[in-house]
Formats: C-alpha cells, sequence, structure tokens
C-alpha cells in the first residue's frame, strides 16, 4: 500500500466571520492510499486556531502517516490520538479504499437519493443588514431550523435580529439555534441567556470558552436555554476523560465535528456516554471540502438522528470539488445523477 499527503486551501466566496475572525481562506489535507490499482481519499480538516492539532509539527505527523500507513487503521488511529484531523483523514481514506467506489463510504437510503437528512441553515456574523439578508434567504429556502452565530457584532443588534425572526416567525414555524463560540464572559453568561430565552432558542452552543467547567456546569443547571458544548469537546481524548467531563457539567446537548474530535471513532464514544446520561447530541461539518462533508453526512445518515444536523456547508468556496451532495428545502440530498469532478492533479 502507497500512501500520500497534498495540501490544498479553500477559497471562500465572501468573507466569513466567526467570534475569532474574519476567514477568507481555508487549508485542509488530503491522505491518499493505492493499493492493487485502487485508491482511497480521506480528508484531515484541520481548522487553524481552533483544532488541537493545530501545531508546527503537523505536516511532519502527515509524513509519518503516510511513512507508517502499513501499521493499519486501527494501530494509527491510537498512535494519532493528539492528531484528531488526521485520525479522521486515515479512517476515511481506508474506508474509501475499500469502498466499491472512492466516495461511497456508507451506501444507504441517503446514497440511493431515498431519503434525505434535516440540517439547519447557518446565518454568517457580519453587519445586520447582510445577516437579516442570509435569515431571509434561509427562511426562502425552505428551512425550518436556522443557526446563527452570535458574539461578534453589538449584543442589542443580535437581539435585533433575533427580534425580527421572532416577529415573523413563532417558534413551532422556525427552530432558532444560536452559536456563541465562547463568545461570553463568565460574569455575563447567564445575564446573557436569560435575555436571549425571550425568542424561545432551541439551544446556545458554547456560551463560554472552554476549560471554565465549574462554571459551565452552573450555567447548565440555571439557565432557561438548552446548552449544547462545543469547543469543549475538543482535545478530551481518552474514553475516562469524555465520561468525567459529561458528568461534571451536564449539558443540554453536545456537538460532534469528526474533524475535531477523532473521527467516526471519536465521534461514537460521545454518543454512547451521551446516551448513558441523556444527554442530546448532533453532528456538524466543520469547514470541509465537500469530500470530508461527504464521508460526514454519509455517516450522519446511519446515526438515524431526526434532529436538524449541522452539514451542508459545502457552498462556500469559489473552488470547491462538485459532488452529488445538494440542498433543497433544508435538506441536504445525495443526487446520484450527479457526479464528482475530483482530480488528483489539482492538489
Amino acid at each position: 500500500m502507497k500512501a500520500t499527503y497534498h495540501k490544498y486551501l479553500l477559497y471562500f466566496k465572501r468573507p466569513s466571520g466567526t467570534s475569532r475572525g474574519v476567514l477568507t481562506e481555508k487549508e485542509t489535507w488530503f491522505i491518499i492510499l493505492e493499493q492493487d490499482g485502487k485508491k482511497g481519499i480521506g480528508e484531515c480538516g484541520i481548522l487553524r486556531t481552533l483544532s488541537i492539532d493545530d501545531r508546527p509539527d503537523y505536516e511532519a505527523k502527515l509524513r509519518w502517516t503516510c511513512e507508517n500507513i502499513h501499521l493499519g487503521e486501527n494501530a494509527l488511529w491510537e498512535a494519532l490520538i493528539e492528531f484528531p484531523s488526521i485520525q479522521f483523514g486515515v479512517e476515511m481514506a481506508f474506508q474509501s479504499l475499500a469502498s466499491e467506489t472512492p466516495f461511497l463510504l456508507f451506501p444507504s437510503e441517503f446514497t440511493n437519493s431515498e431519503k434525505s437528512i434535516p440540517i439547519n441553515g447557518l446565518v454568517w456574523m457580519g453587519e445586520p443588514s447582510f445577516m437579516k439578508e442570509q435569515i431571509e434567504e434561509k427562511l426562502a429556502q425552505g428551512f425550518n431550523c436556522i443557526k446563527l452565530k452570535i458574539g461578534a457584532i453589538d449584543f442589542e443588534k443580535e437581539l435585533a435580529l433575533l427580534r425580527f425572526i421572532r416577529e415573523n416567525y413563532n417558534a413551532k414555524t422556525i427552530e432558532i439555534r444560536v452559536d456563541a463560540n465562547g463568545g461570553f464572559t463568565s460574569d455575563e453568561a447567564l445575564d446573557k441567556i436569560n435575555q436571549l430565552s425571550e425568542f424561545e432558542l432551541h439551544s446556545i452552543e458554547q456560551p463560554m470558552q472552554k476549560n471554565n467547567t465549574d462554571r459551565m456546569s452552573e450555567l447548565c443547571k440555571l439557565t432557561p436555554i438548552s446548552i449544547a458544548l462545543d469547543e469543549e469537546l475538543i482535545g478530551v481524548f481518552s474514553y475516562e476523560e469524555k465520561e468525567a467531563l459529561l458528568q461534571k457539567i451536564q449539558p443540554q446537548y453536545i456537538i460532534l465535528k469528526p474533524s475535531l474530535i477523532g473521527g467516526f471513532r471519536g465521534s461514537k464514544e460521545w454518543i454512547s456516554l451521551a446516551e448513558k446520561y441523556n444527554i442530546g447530541w448532533w453532528i456538524t461539518s466543520a469547514l470541509e471540502s465537500n469530500i470530508g462533508l461527504n464521508a460526514i453526512a454519509q455517516w450522519t445518515f446511519l446515526q438515524q438522528n431526526p434532529m436538524p444536523q449541522g452539514l451542508g456547508t459545502g457552498g462556500l468556496y469559489t473552488n470547491n470539488f462538485d459532488c452529488p451532495l445538494e440542498v433543497l428545502e433544508g435538506q441536504l440530498w445525495y443526487d446520484s445523477n450527479l457526479h464528482w469532478n475530483f482530480n488528483l492533479k489539482v492538489l
């Protein structure tokens, strides 16, 4: 078996705002496996400044992985425990190599175009007029669950945007999730959540920065809105650490981003623990190209979670790869009549 790695830069169609700054490009890496005339592809979707494996030795670890691909998927997963995005890339590449075609990783009613995955419509941070424009666009596109990034513009303006939605659509018509990306301070978090509760929100993601476990635990007990942990899960490697975290904080939900928490295997560990402690969960992509999004979507369908998932960001880039995934009426579909345009020569 031969393994190689390749860097690829994805360029945003429009600068996209988060509480960690404005993104204009997104770096990603691909692992290509070749054996007996077949190829497998996996995406290592690192998110600089957020991924725990954003380290100076990242490329060196990719090189080591390719040089030691003979160790096999399981041994590599263990050896790469501190590099969750590479764990995911390896896992995806092996699954791709073993599949009938490189991109049909988990055949199902989803890949047969018979069933879809409900998803939320994502509204990026920006000027109020831009956010309002996005909200109206998502509603017109048929989404009944939208997710707003908050914490980057004036809080009063964010409340006004939520008021705009609720004046036109009640909670039975449109479910609203907000994501603070750790943007609230410990002192202000509860007060801001209480103000947000006026708008009958489904949940708020990561209201405070991670590693404030005492305060986050207290917040989850007092909150009038369900709290979903997101960044809090990053860098928690062992099963025992994961269990201890959930026992202490006792959140209402956790959000699983395979690229950031060790791929499908890491996500399954979190799911089993969440279900043990009656904690809800859903799965979210993390700005991967359509290669990674495709794998995550196919796997997500198999988990049979009826909640809207956080998938469908493939349209953000100018140089993504054409693929069978498309969003219609707030649902992610796999149109088996559409084809990939992925070509190794572009890497």
